[in-house]
């Protein structure tokens, strides 16, 4: 290997490492200040942003699964529950024809 790909492989692992770091230090600034409570409910929010993204301009089949699935989460709080009946509501639906 030539000098240039050497260089080239301890910079993309500089700064790797130095995103990793900054990291570190901007999450502990992050957790100290005074915004650091709306971080409590942001993985919930990812989730629903990421769901009902993947819903848009699905047939309504999908969104039946979906609500039935919600309606399973809200109830029982249990996620490999709510994926199973929410996957089996989606396949009885899709070989109905629905």
């Amino acid at each position: 290997m030539t000098f240039s790909y050497w260089m080239l492989i301890v910079t993309l692992a500089v700064a790797a490492f130095s995103v990793r770091v900054l990291g570190l230090f901007a999450g502990d600034a992050i957790k100290s200040s005074r915004v650091s409570w709306m971080l409590d409910d942001l993985p919930g929010l990812i989730v629903v942003s990421l769901v009902a993204s993947s819903l848009a301009g699905q047939p309504i089949g999908t969104w039946i699964a979906a609500a039935v699935a919600l309606a399973v989460a809200y109830c029982t709080n249990h996620v490999i529950l709510t994926m199973c009946i929410g996957v089996t509501v989606y396949g009885v639906l899709i070989w109905s024809g629905v």
